[in-house]
């Protein structure tokens, strides 16, 4: 029950505002009545009210009128309609506009007590549902997406003017270049924003599941298929529908999603009967789609129907002018979200954050600082925080522009120094990041004559 929920009851007959307000008031809601519409509309200029409960036939302005002022200057507002049973019809048409249930008179006090409630919690769901939806579009503003990067700009410009449009979409980049949140991007700042926005993984589910995962099945369709089923496309109705990995989808598969972009129809599984849809068709892969196709492995009318705007994410390792602000987004993300007391990173392991090459993108990234996070970095991430593959690499680099006449007794000294040198003499540290006890880098230092310094 929500027991502080403001309720204002209209009705112009003082009576039935004494018993209403006597019966809310002992359910705990907090109860104000007024005896006419205007009352009703200067009261809902200063207090917001959770329900109102309002006469159809007043003197005055009708209660059908305020309810449609209602509906428009406060949509959030729940509203149950009271009506004489002359006037029933006229309580229909009053839900058809807007209004959650309708009371006749005599009602019962039962009756009231349980629709109140009932229009209490839907209301209480749709305000979740739109704070959800704000939240969720807020998350998918352009200005959330991180680069700074020529690249990402034109990508921005892109997706900023293909939002508005309805044009099929594909999204082509490597694994954890961020598909699926240009995807949502364009969606939660297109038209069909309060629409849904339905994501599919098409190498994830088999190809004999694939179409009726799409398109819906009907009773008997085949073994297992117990009940009629709907597809994605149906659920996606009115909104977008993401494709993700399309390159992997078969060739049956792709002549009937073909049909889908041509004639905006699908057809369950195991029926006859086509269904309308209007649902925007946003597609992505990591493949090479052109090459696909000149191989004969991906059909040529269906990639030129996806193809209407590409965009391409470039590879994490091409932009690193992106990587110091989004290591401070993912740093920050992920420290809130552990509780852990960790506020940037270091600049020798931003260097090298810098200097690797990424081949999981924007997802091994994030990985790698939520890693350093979970295992109990402080402070600031230090390159000893970050995984071996990091400073392996690193190393490797700096062994190929070694010289090959070095001994490996001169190789070793060389890079104990670097450490060293990396650590401000540390001791300690220089044997993490070695790998070696605290003993065995005191009898290097020693043996090759290193000034700790």
């Amino acid at each position: 029950m929500q027991a502080s929920a403001g309720i204002l009851v209209v009705d112009d007959e003082e009576r039935v505002r004494r018993l209403l307000s006597r019966l809310l008031s002992e359910e705990g809601y907090q109860v104000h009545a007024v005896a006419s519409a205007e009352e009703a509309l200067a009261e809902l200029e200063n207090t917001s009210y959770d329900l109102v409960l309002t006469d159809l036939v007043m003197s005055g302005m009708s209660g059908m009128e305020l309810l449609e002022r209602i509906r428009a200057q406060r949509p959030e507002t729940g509203i149950i309609v009271i009506t004489a049973h002359g006037t029933v019809d006229s309580a229909v048409d009053a839900m058809k506009k807007g209004a959650f249930h309708y009371l006749c008179k005599p009602f019962k006090l039962d009756e009231v007590r349980i629709f109140v409630q009932r229009a209490l919690n839907q209301g209480q769901t749709q305000r979740e549902l739109v704070g959800l939806r704000r939240e969720v579009q807020q998350r998918f503003e352009f200005s959330n997406i991180i680069g700074k990067s020529k690249a990402m700009q034109e990508v921005f410009e892109l997706i900023r003017r293909v939002a508005s449009s309805t044009s099929t979409v594909l999204i082509q980049g490597r694994s954890g270049t961020g598909k699926e949140l240009v995807a949502k991007a364009i969606h939660y700042n297109s038209s069909r924003r309060n629409r849904p926005f339905v994501a599919v993984n098409c190498s994830a589910i088999v190809e004999t599941l694939l179409e009726s995962e799409l398109f819906g099945h009907v009773k008997g369709a085949f073994t297992g298929a117990v009940a009629n089923k709907k597809g994605l496309f149906e659920e996606a109705q009115g909104g977008t529908i993401f494709l993700d990995e399309i390159g992997e989808i078969s060739p049956a598969i792709q002549v009937k999603l073909l049909r889908v972009l041509q004639d905006h129809e699908i057809r369950h599984v195991g029926s006859n009967q086509s269904i309308k849809v209007d649902v925007r068709l946003i597609a992505a892969t990591n493949r090479d789609l052109e090459e696909a196709v000149q191989k004969k492995e991906f059909r040529e009318d269906f990639y030129y129907r996806l193809n209407v705007v590409p965009i391409f994410l470039p590879p994490l390792r091409n932009r690193p002018e992106d990587i110091p602000p989004l290591v401070h987004h993912f740093v920050s993300k992920c420290a809130s979200q552990a509780g852990a007391n960790v506020t940037g990173v270091s600049k020798e392991a931003m260097r090298l954050l810098i200097q690797y090459s990424w081949p999981g993108n924007i997802r091994e990234l994030e990985n790698v600082i939520e890693r350093a996070i979970t295992l109990g970095a402080e402070g600031e991430i230090q390159v000893e925080d970050l995984p071996d593959t990091l400073r392996e690499e690193k190393q490797e680099a700096w062994l190929d522009s070694t010289p090959v006449e070095l001994s490996m007794a001169e190789v070793e000294k060389a890079h104990i120094e670097r450490v060293l040198k990396h650590t401000g003499g540390q001791v300690s540290q220089a044997a993490r990041i070695l790998g070696i006890d605290r003993r065995t880098i005191y009898r290097k230092i020693q043996a090759y004559n290193i000034r700790k310094e």
